[in-house]
């Protein structure tokens, strides 16, 4: 069992934060079980933490944090631990994207993870397989940039294949319709839908995002298989960013693309007993 000695803080986030676990509980005079009891779970599982057996979670640290009185520590550490836990590929982007002031994005399979609900994101991250606790946690905590007192702008063109790709089965597409929903009021927020009628489209070329910095250059972002390709080359920014409005001006406005949603959720993914009473 590692202890420790043994583990290396500068190895990863990950083992920075289960030395300073052990390093901060020992300072207290706690055993593992010790503290465990203090924030309602076993010293099986704080030792599994300071050991890098096993990633922790937001909640976790809050609970330590409170009992240790470490000012917070453990809870800023876990957004980079959980960072650390997206693709390598990825993490690049991640890291720029919770620095935008402006996000635009299209979306041509799946609704962007940023407003992707839990039990939706689980369903689309299990095909991939590896371990889906730790890979969910991770794109949950992506979305608390949109918690933020000053949260980026967000504008987002779902193609129609989106509502009608049935993820998880109907409930979890219900839910994450309704989540969808619930962004209308968000000044911040702009969901648009690309109908299936528009025929060919800008966006042909399949899901890419436009990321906006207040001080820094623009970034241009196209998902692949195993890999993301990035670059602020100006002219692919240009033709991209005159491709992305060309696909808001054939979507519909938010409030028509609110009432295609409304209609998809309670016509394809109906609750069993509103089936039931018609």
């Amino acid at each position: 069992m590692a202890n420790i000695q043994s583990l290396d803080p500068t190895a990863s986030p990950l083992d920075y934060y289960g030395w300073e676990l052990r390093r901060q509980r020992e300072a207290h005079g706690l055993k593992q079980s010790q503290l465990g009891d203090i924030i309602f779970c076993t010293g099986s599982l704080v030792c599994q933490i300071e050991t890098t057996k096993k990633v922790p979670t937001r909640d976790f640290s809050e609970r330590v944090d409170a009992a240790l009185g470490t000012d917070g520590l453990f809870s800023r550490l876990i957004g980079l631990v959980l960072r650390s836990q997206l693709p390598t590929w990825f993490q690049p982007y991640a890291e720029l994207e919770a620095k935008a002031a402006y996000i635009s994005t299209y979306q041509a399979q799946l609704v962007y993870g940023l407003l992707q609900t839990k039990e939706y994101a689980r369903a689309v991250l299990s095909v991939e397989g590896g371990n889906v606790d730790e890979m969910v946690a991770a794109r949950l905590e992506r979305q608390r940039i949109l918690q933020r007192d000053r949260p980026p702008v967000l504008w987002v063109v779902l193609d129609e294949a989106t509502l009608l790709r049935e993820i998880g089965g109907p409930e979890v597409m219900r839910d994450q319709l309704a989540h969808l929903l619930g962004f209308a009021a968000a000044p911040w927020v702009r969901i648009q839908v690309l109908p299936l009628a528009a025929g060919q489209h800008a966006g042909m070329m399949g899901t890419f995002n436009l990321l906006r910095f207040d001080t820094n250059p623009d970034l241009f972002y196209m998902d692949r298989y195993d890999r993301g390709h990035m670059t602020a080359d100006p002219d692919v920014i240009k033709e991209r960013s005159f491709g992305y409005a060309r696909l808001q001006a054939s979507a519909l406005s938010p409030e028509d693309s609110a009432r295609l949603i409304t209609r998809v959720m309670e016509e394809r993914y109906a609750a069993p007993h509103s089936t039931e009473q018609r």
